[in-house]
């Protein structure tokens, strides 16, 4: 069986980006964090100035100051206003171990191959993804809380073993990059990136420099994510083998491509042609998937392969995954069950109302999310 971890030079690369990305992020949360305090003891100097004023009978001194101090008093807030800006926190369903008794078996199986803690929690979404998030833990300090989101469309879209491969990419991710310090220096990164988000809606458009420090940490960040994604379908490749997920990747960004310009759009053609109508798209998302997917016609879309050929923001191309597994794209065989059906079967009608609701209140005031065309959140 080949070796299919990245050359060495390029795992260099990741390290020597990921390394340099966690000490920048770390200098800029202690800078701003200093200039915070600094700032908020100038308010008070300032404010400790104005009362002395006022006692001395000096109005505009007295105005002077309180105008520094309110002054210092808005920077300081705006500079913890960035710091305390907290990750996003896991959203959805949360899945129940006794809910789903087989699925949590194999995600136990996967981790123990791996050789990784199990995740925590499992949260069920309305996205064509899969994620890992990690986040500092409450009860044991210095440990990290993992937690694996699942977007209910993607479950549909693969077969047990299928789904199994895009769940050991998941932990290909735990493996190869977020273990010990590399865990924390991940959460360092995604602290500043949040600060720095914050900092430049809130700057005037003269500090050029902080924009274009900005540009040039989140460029650093892509190549960063492009990197770890080889690495995880590295891992992943070693636990259930480079043909099972080369199949993975191509059916999951056919059916995502499926979903996104077939199956969306004519949900709500349907529904702006007759609102009375009970359209319920989570509810009928397996048979839509089922009976309307082709392989051919979706393979033959000139719009999927420049996809295919194009790096996402933090994908490398799916042409660029197959070719460092050393895998063909030319057959998909198609399972005759889906993981949905196989994992979550007595969960799915509870799942599609509670999804279907939220996309009922969605489209009432905007299209769902997943028909806009620049919508690139498709796991591969």
């Amino acid at each position: 069986m080949h070796d299919f971890q990245p050359r060495s030079s390029v795992i260099r690369l990741r390290a020597r980006l990921a390394r340099r990305l966690a000490l920048v992020s770390l200098s800029g949360l202690v800078v701003l964090l200093a200039m915070t305090l600094l700032l908020s003891a100038s308010a008070l100097g300032a404010m400790a100035a104005a009362w002395f004023a006022i006692g001395e009978g000096e109005p505009l001194r007295t105005v002077s100051w309180v105008g520094v101090g309110l002054i210092g008093f808005a920077l300081a807030f705006g500079g913890l206003k960035a710091l305390s800006q907290a990750g996003p926190r896991p959203s959805g369903v949360r899945l129940p171990r006794e809910a789903a008794e087989d699925f949590f078996r194999l995600l136990d199986g996967l981790a123990r191959q791996a050789g990784v803690e199990p995740v925590e929690d499992v949260w069920i979404t309305d996205e064509v993804n899969a994620s890992v998030v990690q986040r500092p833990g409450w009860v044991m300090p210095g440990a990290m809380r993992t937690e694996l989101l699942i977007g209910l469309p993607l479950v549909h879209c693969l077969s047990p073993a299928q789904f199994a491969a895009m769940l050991a990419h998941e932990f290909g991710h735990v493996v190869a990059q977020r273990q010990g310090w590399c865990g924390w220096a991940a959460w360092l990164r995604a602290a500043w990136v949040r600060a720095l988000d914050t900092l430049l809606a809130a700057a005037p458009s003269g500090v050029p420099r902080l924009a274009a420090h900005a540009e040039r940490f989140c460029h650093d960040m892509l190549r960063l994510g492009r990197i770890e994604e080889l690495e995880a379908d590295a891992v992943a490749a070693r636990l259930v083998g480079p043909a099972l997920l080369g199949e993975t990747l191509l059916a999951l960004s056919r059916k995502a491509h499926f979903l996104q310009h077939d199956y969306w759009p004519r949900v709500h053609a349907l529904r702006a042609s007759d609102e009375a109508s009970a359209v319920r798209p989570f509810r009928e998302m397996g048979h839509g998937v089922a009976a309307g997917y082709s392989h051919d016609s979706i393979a033959a879309d000139p719009a999927l392969a420049i996809s295919e050929a194009r790096s996402g923001h933090f994908h490398p191309s799916l042409r660029r995954r197959l070719r460092a597994l050393r895998v063909s794209a030319a057959a998909l065989p198609s399972g005759p069950a889906s993981a949905a059906s196989h994992f979550f079967a007595g969960l799915l009608p509870s799942l599609a109302w509670i999804f279907d609701r939220v996309w009922w209140e969605g489209a009432r005031v905007r299209r769902h999310p997943m028909v806009k065309p620049d919508d690139d959140r498709a796991w591969p």
